[in-house]
């Protein structure tokens, strides 16, 4: 019994795991007649944070303001702007924070340099360690007969 219940786990987590993609929360009133501008219009909201989720895409979320976002998106391409200028126009209203992968530019260069400075940090801090240990160990070397016999009598003198 108990071999069953396993295997029926298994079955169930297999399908579940290679079920496709995760349901997308486009609504289909939302969905543009034209195939092109609605594959635009996916690429884009894939690419735009849902202001309430954070951790989303405006793509995935079923928040209010992530659909209004799709619709906002979907009215400029209809519009004719370019992926471009809809994505300038939603940084534009939003703020840099509505991209999920912020923009190279001076205020983010500091984000995106970070983990850079902090892996040179590291690594200059790991050859500093490695360098003072085997300098420890060169000083380290045995004593001398000489040595020996004078802490022997200093230690027999006690």
């Amino acid at each position: 019994m108990k071999l069953r219940a396993v295997l029926a786990s298994l079955v169930l987590g297999l399908a579940l795991a290679f079920s496709g993609t995760a349901a997308l929360a486009v609504n289909p009133d939302e969905v543009l007649s034209d195939p092109q501008l609605e594959s635009r219009a996916r690429e884009i909201s894939g690419e735009l944070r849902c202001m309430v989720c954070q951790n989303e895409s405006i793509d995935d979320s079923n928040a209010e303001l992530a659909r209004d976002l799709r619709i906002l998106v979907r009215e400029r391409l209809t519009a004719g702007d370019s992926d471009a200028q809809v994505m300038d126009y939603v940084v534009a209203r939003y703020g840099e924070f509505v991209l999920l992968r912020p923009r190279l530019n001076a205020q983010t260069a500091l984000l995106w340099g970070f983990p850079v400075l902090i892996l040179l940090i590291g690594g200059g801090a790991l050859i500093f360690a490695l360098r003072k240990r085997n300098t420890v160990a060169e000083v380290t070397k045995p004593l001398s007969e000489s040595e020996k016999a004078e802490l022997t009598r200093l230690l027999d003198d006690k």
